[in-house]
Order: structure tokens, then sequence, then C-alpha cells
């Protein structure tokens, strides 16, 4: 060729055609060196064909509740591969029809196709059709990325022509249908039909075939999960051109078109996706970049959770968004420390962000349970008199809530009314780093800084790690670690994880553990936290709210379940007077009346008014138990002295 073109440029122009004819022919030369280096270079090594239906698969993590029913998934949900003659007929067609109709009649390239998505693309002046065949898509999805440049195209070129080499248009096909993903987390047909219709592929109608055959295309945009009407109407489209095709016949088409695919409700809300996230994170402690399909056993108990989700909705209303209420947040604990309800923000697909457990924000007062403890295990008693007056430290002059001030009263009233001036006197009592230290032990994990307003609650915590801490109040002293997982197996059911429980301690001894929980319990008997109190049960717990409204908690609990509830806004900007006694109290309330529903009524150590009189028998009790103790002391030798407990009156 380069001879005959050297032959007549030499004809037409002498000898300068004969340099012509040389630059030509190195040109022509150093083109296809580099061609060929190029392919030897981007060549990549397609393993045995029994390694194509795992090599680079995303491994899955499906989550159970407490009673072992599945909840939800995480990374790649596969099922087990379903061979191509179990497809029916319309399923294969359907994606035939849809991504590469001349699948059977064309190489590793479609270049007719090409051409075709070429000339549509420049008449259209956007890229509005591709050309990849089958057999490029499978390409991809197994071995390369989806970023959009030429080494990646070329790559994918040369796999698809390897893949032809080594496989049969069947094998392909089935890998192929086995492996594409088709959005919300589902590899394959299989997988995806389960997701969306709950049931096989094997058993999808033309209506469902079509719609999963359409989220090839874009899978993210078109899931029936996220936007079921742009599914349904993509599902359309394929539906139009397997018609057109003469896939399916007018009545075939008709009734389709008539009976859209729909997606099955599987009666679990979008916001339990707050809850997977964190088990997500949780299964990272125990399991490291797992390369099998995971099952992950967790402590959520979805009647709890769904009640939760309906608490924070029903008080959340327009009504309090005008209030300035951007945000919500609830957990709740078993006193064994297992999280039974996570509730991370008022919607999962408007934000991803989990309040309840990310969100660091001020407690407010309800981190003062802390500081009373402190002083009681240094041997305060609930009676113990303080001075309720303006209080300076050095330029620092904290204010109550309401500018009022009683004067002298108990740090039971302190706590019950959350008056700031009293807890402030009582921190300088007993020292910051000891409220600190009380405050980690309980089970605050977040860093408190031990300054002059530790008290009043400004070191940012978790909703969690507060509800957590709160634990040792319900179990009368004792520790109970925070959990979500009790067990993590692979999808072969081999233990990779298994939760043992950790040995129960003692954190602070019954006697202050009766006398804090009395005092948490006047604060929902008739202090700042009235509106949470439970009709047919006792409850103690306490509220907070931090300085500009900006946020409001209510923390409380039965001697079954300990819950705490955040608002807020992200941008942590104030609320319009919103207080922890106010809506955060309404949301508990309307929580525990839900969740105890039912369930026995336990006796809380210390439920009893401090002031006012008692019910008959709460009276008789107590004073039958007051006479023991005088006959007691009455018979003691002379000498000795016994440490008097607490008084309430």
């Amino acid at each position: 060729m380069i001879r005959w073109i050297a032959f007549r440029l030499n004809y037409w122009f002498g000898a300068l055609g004969r340099r012509v004819a040389q630059i030509i022919g190195l040109i022509l030369l150093a083109v296809f060196v580099g061609l060929v280096a190029t392919y030897y270079v981007l060549k990549p090594s397609v393993p045995e064909s029994a390694d194509l239906w795992k090599i680079n698969r995303t491994p899955a993590m499906t989550f159970k509740d407490s009673t072992d029913e599945v909840i939800g998934s995480r990374g790649g949900l596969h099922t087990k591969p379903v061979r191509l003659t179990e497809f029916p007929e319309h399923l294969r067609l359907s994606f035939l029809t849809a991504e590469d109709r001349r699948f059977y009649d064309h190489g590793a390239i479609d270049w007719w196709g090409v051409l075709r998505a070429l000339f549509v693309n420049v008449k259209q002046g956007q890229i509005v059709q591709g050309g990849s065949t089958i057999t490029q898509q499978l390409a991809k999805n197994i071995f390369l990325t989806n970023e959009r440049t030429l080494v990646r195209k070329v790559k994918e070129l040369i796999l698809a022509r390897e893949l032809e080499k080594l496989l049969t248009k069947d094998d392909i096909l089935e890998l192929y249908l086995n492996r594409i993903y088709l959005g919300a987390g589902a590899y394959g047909v299989e997988a995806a039909a389960q997701t969306y219709f709950a049931k096989s592929a094997r058993d999808v109608t033309i209506a469902e075939a079509a719609m999963l055959a359409g989220l090839a295309k874009a899978p993210s945009r078109y899931a029936p999960s996220s936007n079921i009407e742009l599914a349904q109407e993509r599902a359309g489209i394929v539906l139009k051109t397997l018609h057109d095709e003469d896939v399916i016949t007018d009545l075939q088409y008709i009734l389709a078109l008539n009976n859209p695919a729909s997606v099955f409700n599987r009666s679990i809300s979008g916001d339990i996706n707050y809850f997977l996230d964190y088990v997500t994170w949780e299964v990272d402690k125990y399991v490291t970049s797992p390369d099998v399909d995971l099952v992950v056993y967790t402590t959520l108990d979805r009647y709890l959770q769904t009640k939760g989700e309906a608490a924070v909705k029903a008080i959340i209303d327009d009504e309090a968004k005008a209030r300035l209420v951007g945000q919500a947040a609830l957990v709740s604990l078993d006193t064994n420390g297992a999280v039974r309800a996570m509730v991370g923000g008022l919607s999962y697909r408007e934000s991803q962000f989990n309040r309840a457990a990310q969100a660091h924000r001020q407690p407010g007062s309800s981190f003062k349970p802390f500081v009373y403890l402190t002083a009681l295990e240094q041997g305060m008693k609930p009676t113990k008199v303080y001075q309720d007056a303006p209080v300076r430290i050095g330029d620092w002059q904290p204010q109550n809530y309401s500018n009022y001030y009683r004067g002298r009263v108990t740090i039971t009233e302190a706590l019950q009314y959350s008056i700031n001036t009293v807890a402030v006197r009582v921190s300088q009592d007993v020292g910051m780093e000891n409220i600190v230290a009380t405050a980690h032990r309980l089970g605050i994990t977040s860093e408190l800084k031990a300054n002059r307003s530790l008290a009043l609650g400004t070191s940012e915590v978790t909703l969690l790690e507060m509800t957590a801490a709160y634990v040792p109040f319900a179990k009368r002293g004792l520790s109970a670690d925070q959990y979500a997982i009790t067990r993590i197996e692979t999808e072969n059911g081999d233990v990779i994880y298994q939760r043992v429980a950790p040995q129960v301690v003692r954190l602070f001894s019954r006697r202050v553990a009766d006398d804090i929980g009395h005092m948490l319990y006047q604060v929902m008997y008739q202090g700042t936290g009235k509106a949470a109190a439970l009709a047919d049960r006792p409850a103690a717990g306490k509220t907070g709210t931090s300085s500009d409204w900006r946020d409001a908690w209510f923390l409380g609990y039965t001697p079954d379940l300990v819950t705490g509830v955040w608002l807020g806004n992200d941008d942590n900007s104030p609320m319009d007077h919103v207080t922890g006694g106010g809506l955060p109290a309404k949301i508990w309330h309307h929580y525990m009346t839900a969740a105890h529903k039912g369930m026995a009524i336990a006796q809380l150590p210390g439920a009893f008014p401090a002031r006012d009189v008692a019910t008959d028998k709460e009276l008789r009790d107590y004073l039958a138990d007051l006479s023991r103790q005088f006959k007691r002391v009455k018979r003691r030798p002379k000498g000795r002295r016994r440490s008097s407990g607490f008084w309430p009156f």
C-alpha cells in the first residue's frame, strides 16, 4: 500500500512525492505500533469463567430485628445465581429489547449500534444514546468503574472481546442478568424483583419485567422505591418498544399499561435507615473489610420503632414547625442497654444525618442529675438546703430560666424546678472534675469541659450517650453498656461475632440510687417535667434547655425503658421559646405511653412525693416503715448511732 502510494506520488511529483510517501509511511507505522502498544498496555486479564460470579462483588449486610425478622440491608444485595432458562421469556426479551436488540447477531461490539448512536447524538447536539452492548456493560460491571474516560472505554472494549471469546452468548446474558445493578442496593434481576415486588424474578409479570429492564439505563434515578411515577413512565417506554418489536401482543400491551407495576409495601418506614446506618458503623468494630455477605442481628424492636416515629410526627406538626422546630430525634433503650428504637430526624429521605447518634449538642439542665449524683455520693442529702439567690463567679453571673429566686430550697426542689443558681453552687462545692468523672463513669463518652458552666450542660454530647448514661438511674445504680448488635454471621451461618454481656458492676450505692431516683421523680410529679408524666405508672426524668432555646431535651425512664428526646435545628439557630418541658416532654409521654401498653407496672424506688401528702396506702406504708426504724433505734445500745437515711418531709 505504501509502495503504491509512493509510486503514484513519484509519478505525479517526482522526488518530492517519494519524500511525502516516506513521511506518510512512518506516520502510519507509528500509529500501528502505538495501537498495538496501547492494546497490550491497557489489556486487562480476565479470570477463569467460574470466578466471574464473585469477582468484584460488593459484600452485602442484611439486618434483622430482635425477633429475627429482616428490616433492611446495606451494601450490595445479592441472591444465589438464577440460570437463564429459569427467567421467563418476557423478562429476557425485555432486557434484550431495552438494552441490546441485536445481542445474538453481533460480536462484542455492535458497530451499527455505535454508528446509529453517533448519528443520533450529533443530530441532537448532546449524548442521548449509547452504543454499549450487553457484553460491554457486563465487562464494565464486573471489572471497571463508572468513570467516563477514554482509557476506561478502551479497556471495556478489550474486556468485552475477551468475554466473547471465553463465554457463549447465553452465558454472557445469564451473567449480565445476575450481576447488573438495578438500584436500591440490588445486584441482579432476582435481587431487584425481591426488593421491589417481594417475589422471585421467575414470577414477574410483563409490566414488572418492563420496569426492571427500564432500570438498567439509570438505576438510581428510576428506582421505584424512590420514584414510582418515574419508574412507571420508563417502564411504559420499554413496553411500547416490546409492542413495536412484536414481542408482546396488543392485548398484553394494553393490560400491562393499564396495570403498571407497583412496589410491594413492606410496612417498614424509610426512617428506620437512621438505625441501619448506625448499626453499619458499629459493624466496623467487629468486622474489618468483609469479603462475604453478612447477616447482622440487632436489638431493634420494630413495634417500639414504629411508636417512636409516630410520637415524633404526632407532636412535630405545623404548629411546632411554626415555632421554628427544624429537627427532632428520639432514642429508647431497655435497662440492659439494648437500643430498641432510634429516630434520627424528621425524614431520612430529606436528610441522612443522624441527630440521635451524630449530633453533638448542649444538654442544658438534663446534665444536672450528674451534678446532684456527685453531691449525694459525697454524703449530701436530698434535704440539703441551698440559697436560691443571685450568684457570681468572677465576671459570670448565671440566671434562672424565669429570673425568679425562691430563697431557701432543698436540692430536691432545685432539681425539680431546674434552678440554675443552686446547681452552680453545688458544682462549686463538689468539684468540677468530680462531676466530669461521674458523667463519664455513667456512660458519657464525649469530652466534658470542667469549667464553671459545666453544671448547666454547656459541654456538647449526643442524645444516644445521654440516654445511655441515664440507664444506671433506672437500674438503681448498676451498669449497663449500650449496644445495638447481638450477633454477626456470614451468609453460610458462620458466627463472626457474638455479644457476651459484660459483668454488671455497681456504679453507685442503692441508697444514693434511691435518693437520686426520688429527686428525678419530683421533676415529673410536680416539676418542670409534668407534661411527660405517665398516667398509669411511675417514671422519673429531667428536662433540658440550652441557651437561647437552641436545644430542648427530655430524658426519662421507667424500670423498663430509658428514653431521650431532642429538638433543635441543624444550623444551631434558636427555636421560638421551646423548652424541654414542652414539646420534648410531650413526645416522650406520647411514646412511653404507647411503649408500655399492656406491660406490667413495675415499682420505681423513690417514686413518692417529697412534701405533698401521698395516697393513703403510700402514706400508711411509709409511716409503718418509719415506725419500724424508730423501734430499732430505741433498742440500739447506748453510744451507737445510726446514720439517718433520706427524710422526705
